[in-house]
């Protein structure tokens, strides 16, 4: 069982890493779409899956669930399509018809909880949902994405790893915040090599991963309506929070400007850094950026690049309106001075 998915182990990582042209920073983008099933997400979900069958805790009787808005259900459900056991994803109806669709072809069985929470969102729905499919499946196993030392391990080891080897220097990475394990394996890797660069935490607003009040987000990939465990793991310098309304333009600029189609998450990083050094005093050599790209566009085409569904998220010729300032979750020098 361990064989056949080491067998896949190729297809992951090693992903590109460009450089973009900007006129205050040297700015790197790590296109996370290039892994197998498309996203960031088949890293923890590879790492979890191995650690759990060498453990014993997964076997050919398993059946396996998990709570997500997409990415890490994909790559679930085609990683347990090659060993051969049961995935049964817990979704909701902010995922991407398209992820949907897939998952369905997948998982001969796929929860969707339609009931809103108390915050608004669907993600306690989906957690509500996974105890009670613990309770009534002998032998389920939950991956746990949102509280997973793997998770945050295959990210230290992968991510991290990559980035830290690839750039002599680094001054700042900007990581995107969901189930935080990202966040969490990639901060803690730069830092022990690069302890200088500054980790700036990007989230949407409307999450309460960083106190903002939970509320209707319609963005799928980041934000969260629980603060994740695996946050407590993470080395944050810097803290911005995204209009949903922003990641949009974020989106349309990458693939404007840079030839990038990529999906929210993405977007939303690339709104945060640009806000975060539109006021960077030039002079001297440039500080050395890279974020991360978790996935690609094509999922997104009826969302975030349909003029018809972001009118809901912002009208056409307003401007946009102003942003929280950065937090500094640690002390520290701020961009511009």
């Amino acid at each position: 069982m361990l064989e056949r998915l080491q067998s896949w182990r190729e297809a992951i990582g090693n992903t590109p890493l460009v450089e973009l042209k900007h006129n205050k920073i040297q700015l790197f983008a790590k296109l996370e779409s290039h892994n197998y099933t498309g996203s960031v997400k088949i890293r923890p979900a590879y790492t979890i899956l191995e650690a759990a069958i060498a453990r014993g805790e997964i076997t050919e009787e398993t059946t396996v669930i998990e709570s997500s808005s997409g990415n890490f259900a994909i790559a679930l459900a085609s990683l347990c399509r090659r060993l051969g056991i049961r995935f049964i994803p817990v979704i909701d109806p902010n995922i991407n018809p398209l992820y949907e669709k897939l998952l369905r072809s997948l998982s001969p069985r796929v929860e969707k909880v339609t009931v809103r929470d108390q915050t608004n969102g669907y993600l306690l729905s989906r957690l509500k949902r996974i105890e009670q499919l613990k309770a009534e499946i002998e032998g389920a196993f939950w991956t746990n994405q949102y509280d997973n030392p793997d998770s945050v391990r295959s990210h230290y080891e992968g991510v991290g790893k990559e980035l830290a080897e690839a750039l002599p220097r680094i001054d700042y990475v900007f990581i995107g915040t969901s189930s935080c394990g990202t966040l969490a394996g990639v901060s803690r890797r730069i830092k022990e090599s690069h302890p200088a660069a500054r980790i700036i935490a990007v989230d949407t607003e409307g999450s309460a991963i960083f106190g903002d009040t939970p509320r209707k987000r319609l963005i799928p990939g980041i934000g969260s309506s629980i603060v994740p465990p695996n946050l407590r793991e993470a080395q944050i310098d810097d803290i911005i929070l995204v209009p949903e309304a922003a990641t949009v333009a974020g989106c349309n600029r990458l693939m404007r400007e840079h030839a990038l189609f990529v999906g929210g998450s993405s977007g939303t990083v690339y709104a945060a850094l640009s806000r975060y050094f539109e006021n960077w005093a030039s002079g001297g050599a440039k500080p050395v950026v890279a974020f991360i790209c978790a996935d690609g566009g094509m999922a997104y085409m009826d969302t975030l690049y349909n003029p018809e569904w972001t009118a809901q998220l912002t009208s056409s010729g307003a401007p946009e309106a102003p942003w929280p300032s950065v937090r500094e979750a640690a002390g520290g020098r701020r961009p511009g001075h």
